[in-house]
């Protein structure tokens, strides 16, 4: 008797030790389950390339009605913000994610359903193992029952799913703010872009206007004898080739009005528009450090939250080499006859189901390899898109310092051509020293520089905006104003 109950002990000993190795193994195998999300290191700097920040002031802070001072310009934008398409898409993502979101959360509670039914059931005679002859071959049975099922959750799967869906729907988000911020500039910078249009518009038509008289000056000079009859002609194919480049501005202010009326979520059609003179670029730039970034960029935030995502399907896609445990209830009434329906009626069963996954492993390994290669794949997309935010702040910064310092050099330009021109028209008229291919020429520099005039002014006031969506701003404002 004591030899038999020494062994019963050594064997729950065993059998406690083995339940603890196991318990072991699974707690080391669901360590990567179990492992708390973490914001991937991108490698920030603390400089764009060669400029010195002193501080974590950002222009992404300010708002972007103090950004852009034309009234006209900020009407636009809050048309566009109400009624762009690409936005309304952007909306809908978020809808489409909210939803899978709320079915992610409802998979952790259980299932509940009434399932009401009247079933009519025929023996056959040789099925029965008995005789006799009064047997009812002939059943009807009525049944009323909720049925509920519940999987406990104990390797975080169902959690996981939905922290995934959760991600997704941040990403969302995040996807649509940045669609704010990207329109904001777009709608700005097709503003300017035909205002430069129009301003370039306005010269050529003033030249054109110019280059009549000089023919009709060019005429009588011939007739005194001053200047020779290729000094007309000359001065009519001048005229004639201002004359033919007024019809491509005008194309091109069309299309650009075009391009914006879409923007704008309008028809193509006419822009209300002041002029490029009236704009003042916004100039106390402060970029603030590169880590701040992540706290203004959507496309960033957006990155990251689909890193997150995959990052939370590999969790989900672990736990599925683990045993499920699920918990199945159902109760309710039943009779043969409906008198008797609430008569003694009532049954139930619960059952507790421990599964374990043996013939689907490989489907298992294949998910897992997938959803890790997909999880790469989005820290990849998180890195790249730290590098373009870093390049874009350094291009459009760069860009807007050497628009400023063509400034002063274009404004001394413009005004010794326009002393030249002047010097040579003097020359023409007075002396034979001076032919008329020297004005012309002098003229066409004029031009020119006025020209190369509005793309600088033109390149200062995008590279203001264009910086100011680099460094994440706007979106702060708009979803304040929602």
């Amino acid at each position: 008797m004591k030899h038999n109950e020494k062994k019963f002990r050594m064997k729950k000993i065993r059998i406690s030790y083995s339940l603890a190795v196991i318990g072991c193994m699974l707690l080391l195998h669901s360590c990567g389950i179990t492992k708390k999300y973490e914001t991937p290191d991108a490698e920030v700097g603390t400089q764009y390339r060669d400029t010195l920040v002193t501080d974590s002031t950002t222009l992404a802070d300010i708002p972007w009605k103090e950004m852009i001072s034309d009234t006209i310009l900020q009407q636009l934008i809050e048309e566009g913000l109400a009624h762009n398409l690409d936005l309304k898409v952007a909306v809908e993502n978020i809808n489409q994610a909210e939803a899978t979101l709320q079915q992610a959360r409802l998979s952790l509670l259980p299932s509940l359903s009434a399932e009401p039914s009247v079933t009519f059931t025929r023996t056959s005679q040789a099925a029965l193992n008995f005789g006799g002859a009064n047997v009812n071959l002939k059943t009807k049975t009525f049944k009323a029952q909720l049925a509920s099922s519940w999987e406990i959750d104990v390797w975080g799967k169902l959690r996981s799913s939905k922290r995934s869906a959760l991600a997704a729907f941040l990403e969302t988000e995040a996807a649509a703010r940045a669609v704010k911020t990207q329109l904001i500039s777009d709608i700005a910078v097709s503003y300017y872009t035909l205002l430069a249009y129009d301003e370039d518009l306005r010269i050529n038509k003033e030249t054109l206007a110019n280059r009549k008289d000089d023919q009709e000056t060019m005429k009588l000079l011939k007739e005194s004898a001053v200047v020779d009859g290729a000094a007309v002609v000359q001065s009519e194919a001048s005229r004639y080739e201002i004359e033919a480049s007024i019809p491509d501005i005008e194309l091109s202010i069309r299309e650009q009005e075009n391009a914006l009326s879409i923007l704008l979520g309008r028809s193509p059609g006419t822009i209300e528009r002041s002029t490029l003179e009236e704009q003042i670029p916004y100039t106390d730039l402060k970029v603030g450090f590169q880590s701040d970034l992540l706290r203004n960029r959507p496309d960033i935030q957006e990155a990251e939250f689909a890193f997150r995502s995959a990052f939370e399907d590999v969790k989900m896609a672990k736990a599925y080499f683990y045993p499920s445990l699920t918990i199945t209830a159902n109760g309710g009434l039943s009779s043969l006859t409906i008198e008797d329906f609430f008569n003694k009626s009532i049954f139930y069963t619960i059952v507790g189901g421990l599964t374990q996954p043996i013939f689907a492993n490989g489907e298992n390994k294949a998910r897992l390899k997938t959803n890790e290669s997909l999880q790469r794949h989005a820290f990849y997309n998180y890195r790249t898109a730290w590098l373009t935010a870093a390049e874009e702040v350094s291009n459009n910064l760069y860009m807007y310092q050497k628009a400023v310092q063509k400034h002063e050099a274009r404004e001394k330009q413009l005004t010794a051509l326009e002393k030249s021109v002047d010097f040579t028209e003097s020359l023409l008229e007075y002396t034979s020293s001076t032919n008329y291919t020297d004005v012309l020429t002098t003229k066409q520099s004029l031009l020119s520089a006025q020209v190369n005039s509005i793309s600088d002014k033109l390149q200062e006031l995008q590279a203001v905006i264009q910086l100011y969506r680099a460094l994440g701003g706007g979106w702060n404002d708009v979803l304040a104003e929602e």
